[in-house]
């Protein structure tokens, strides 16, 4: 079978919903007070052009996809992230101006058929930054990053600059080895195969790793590959300093940055909708003085949240944390 029919028969692009952009009532003659009333629905299938102004441009692309976290034997709930990230920042208060946001849908997985929705999700990815756009990609599982990573990869061959570091926050390496397929937690494994095949380096940091949810085997295989970790332990404003200069060190060697942020990185506490909560975590204080650095490092080229699980979720507390991380990321990128 061709493989573009392939992907088209197990994947599919879903316009956005303007239903979900919903929220409070403002008077009409004053400037837009919320995000709902300045996103822009951008069907890619029937407008593939936005207009080309001096204004920075992010685009909302969802990952409407359970398989990976449903073969990683995690509670399935993710592919529901998308919508109820969008439904919460709808109402998130503006602080931003000169900027043009767009949602432009999901892609979504048919028939549980993972690796479609991959490559679908990677040609979007990268149609997106070939058009000065920042993506922002809303999971969906933690596989949203091995596609994700092929987006950015597939945009920056062959450009002078081209060597793309990750960095991870999460509980989880996510460096399991891919024994039959991929899954949410193989895709820093199969992006670091990727890499050893065009024999390209391997940049790669987690902050807020949890020994107590990664085997001794993951730590050996984090050692072996030059993987840098940061535990969660550690993960304290008390620590800011040493851990950007960490990362400054990390940030120094590479061109582009990609951020993937999984939501249970976080303590339960703060967002108990994930994939697999623990009580353990950094808490928000701590990661959005560590993103902002990020941000300002220049180098960011794309970001992601993932394993959001509405299923789970407490009064769409992790759903709200997961829009200001958004909300963040436009107003400091």
């Amino acid at each position: 079978m061709d493989k573009n029919k392939s992907i088209d028969k197990h994947s599919t692009y879903q316009k956005p919903d303007k239903d979900v952009w919903t929220g409070r009532k403002t008077d009409p003659k004053k400037a837009p007070q919320y995000w709902y009333q300045t996103i822009q629905c951008v069907d890619l299938k029937a407008d593939l052009s936005i207009d080309q102004d001096s204004k920075q441009k992010f685009a909302l692309l969802g990952y409407v996809c359970d398989e990976g976290v449903r073969r990683n034997q995690g509670r399935v709930g993710a592919a529901a992230g998308p919508a109820a990230l969008r439904s919460a920042l709808a109402k998130v208060a503006l602080h931003f101006d000169k900027k043009s946001i767009f949602d432009v849908g999901n892609v979504v997985c048919i028939d549980n058929h993972l690796e479609a929705c991959q490559k679908r999700f990677n040609k979007v990815i990268s149609t997106l930054l070939s058009k000065n756009i920042k993506p922002i990609a809303i999971g969906g599982g933690h596989d949203i990053a091995f596609a994700h990573f092929n987006g950015i990869f597939d945009h920056v061959q062959g450009t002078t600059n081209s060597t793309i570091g990750i960095i991870n926050f999460d509980a989880h390496f996510d460096l399991r080895p891919v024994e039959h397929n991929g899954n949410s937690g193989t895709p820093f494994h199969q992006i670091n195969h990727l890499l050893k095949e065009k024999n390209l380096p391997f940049h790669y940091c987690i902050v807020g790793i949890q020994p107590q949810s990664n085997t001794k085997e993951l730590f050996d295989i984090a050692r072996q590959n030059n993987v840098e970790h940061i535990l969660y332990s550690d993960c304290l404003m008390s620590n800011i300093s040493g851990i950007k200069n960490q990362l400054n060190d990390f940030i120094s060697k590479i061109d582009h940055l990609y951020i993937t942020v999984d939501m249970d990185g976080f303590s339960s506490a703060y967002a108990a909708g994930v994939s697999a909560p623990s009580p353990l975590g950094f808490d928000p204080l701590f990661f959005f003085a560590i993103f902002e650095h990020l941000l300002k490092s220049k180098k960011v080229i794309s970001i992601d949240i993932a394993e959001l699980n509405p299923t789970y979720d407490r009064d769409g507390q992790t759903a709200n944390l997961a829009s200001k991380i958004v909300d963040f990321a436009v107003c400091n990128w």
